[in-house]
């Protein structure tokens, strides 16, 4: 099992890696698709039916914009927002897509776009299925795809096999670990960092070069995500009026330097304005990076700049350690478990941040592996069970607070390794697995439909 580093940090746009980015890419993708297909040229018309999480919270989300949007050939990572609006726009006026190697297509968002609030597939929770028809409504081609989580989509064929595609693939890697006891004793044989063995890995497949350039620029998106959130006021789109908190609360805390600067919390404020100002970018569909999610999208960026910004002896040189660390863990948690919100409830989406942003914060502070994982365990341990109940289907509340909160405790979880030299009671890996049973077992009301726990408990004002 390999999950590269720019696989687990997909730069794209908000509000969600699972309801937003995956469903654009696989629009992309069924378009890839169709023109390879032999009744492609009589083709005269698109629909797209949404299941499961994408149709109970697709409107909050953004899905249908995102479908129409991948329907016009964007992918997240390369979105002109300007040029697709006026697109979009266009495309609401005259309903008819012109992909370039396919005849003009049929196709209006309002009504060719369908919310399916019947039983999920049986895939995903996240399931959505494309059609193209002929000019006498006859089926020509049909593929289902399933939003996994992050901004990954397989087919129905690829989530029935996935392991086919990867047969004999970890023989190409040099340390190809598939859970936290591999990857320990692996360090402990090599007398390498996580960090280490993690970028001999991603070097294996792509110059040293533009693996440095990729984690760099992957970080300045990060970073430039949390200055635009702390410049922003106003409200958050989607009807809830919620307005946006993370500049208010940077101006109180610029103002209060000196006087206050001897209280402990104002640092933890630092950390969750940090965190706030992700997802609050994230909510209003601007440009994030999936960490490993985009609801969860805070946690990583606002613990890297607390370490940054508020940490003894910092260094920037440490940051791409830091990141290499985050997306090991977040692989592991990936591959064992999940990351999606509609699979396994927040704790698969905050709960994995904070393990990711615990272990690459213990590792830049000197941690060992085995401190590191301690750290990645700690954080998980103390999401478990953490549901996934967004208001109005919008990644708002409690989404935004959450990843303060989720930030918060990943610091915690750090420094609590920190205090002892990693041997610990419950390891990483069986952390990993209790989460999984834990979102196998929670209902569907409580994974990303907005059926349950907070999404139906509101103020009656």
């Amino acid at each position: 099992m390999f999950l590269s580093v720019f696989d687990v940090f997909k730069i794209g746009i908000g509000p969600s890696s699972s309801h937003t980015m995956g469903p654009m890419t696989a629009a992309v993708r069924f378009l890839d698709l169709l023109r390879q297909a032999d009744a492609a040229q009589g083709a005269a018309r698109l629909k797209v039916v949404l299941h499961g999480s994408l149709a109970f919270t697709g409107k909050g989300h953004a899905t249908d914009r995102a479908v129409a949007l991948g329907l016009l050939g964007y992918l997240p990572a390369e979105l002109d927002p300007d040029a697709a609006e006026r697109q979009l726009a266009e495309l609401h006026k005259d309903k008819m897509l012109r992909p370039l190697g396919l005849p003009a297509l049929d196709f209006d968002p309002a009504t060719d776009i369908v919310f399916d609030y019947g039983p999920a597939l049986p895939g995903h929770a996240n399931g959505l299925v494309f059609q193209a028809f002929d000019a006498q409504a006859r089926l020509l081609l049909s593929e289902t795809y399933y939003s996994i989580g992050g901004g990954f989509v397989v087919t129905a064929a690829e989530r029935e096999a996935p392991m086919t595609a990867v047969a004999g693939e970890t023989a190409a890697w040099p340390f190809p670990f598939e859970n936290a006891a591999t990857m320990l004793r692996m360090a402990r044989e090599s007398g390498l960092s996580i960090a280490a063995m993690k970028r001999a890995n991603e070097a294996a497949s792509l110059p040293a070069a533009e693996v440095e350039a990729g984690i760099e620029r992957i970080w300045a998106v990060m970073d430039g995500c949390i200055a635009r959130g702390l410049a922003q006021d106003g409200e958050l789109p989607g009807g809830l009026r919620v307005r946006r908190r993370a500049k208010k609360i940077r101006d109180q805390l610029v103002n209060e330097r000196g006087a206050n600067s001897s209280q402990p919390h104002v640092v933890a404020d630092w950390l969750s304005v940090y965190a706030m100002a992700v997802n609050e970018e994230n909510a209003a569909g601007g440009k994030v990076v999936t960490a490993p999610t985009n609801g969860a999208a805070g946690v990583v960026p606002a613990v890297l700049r607390y370490y940054l910004d508020h940490c003894t002896g910092a260094s920037r040189a440490k940051v791409q350690d830091f990141l290499l660390t985050a997306a090991a863990i977040g692989g592991l948690i990936k591959h064992n478990a999940s990351i999606s919100g509609a699979e396994a409830g927040c704790q698969g989406e905050v709960g994995s941040a904070a393990a990711m942003a615990a272990a690459g914060l213990c590792a830049v502070l000197g941690g060992t592996p085995e401190q590191v994982e301690n750290a990645a365990e700690i954080a998980l341990e103390h999401h478990l069970g953490m549901t996934c109940d967004p208001v109005g289907g919008l990644v708002q509340v409690p989404c935004i607070e959450r990843n303060g909160i989720g930030a918060t405790k990943a610091v915690a979880a750090a420094s609590l390794a920190l205090r002892g030299d990693g041997t610990h009671f419950m390891p990483l890996d069986n952390c990993i697995e209790a989460m999984r049973q834990t979102g196998e077992e929670m209902s569907s009301k409580f994974k990303e439909t907005s059926l349950g726990g907070l999404a139906v408990n509101l103020p009656e004002c």
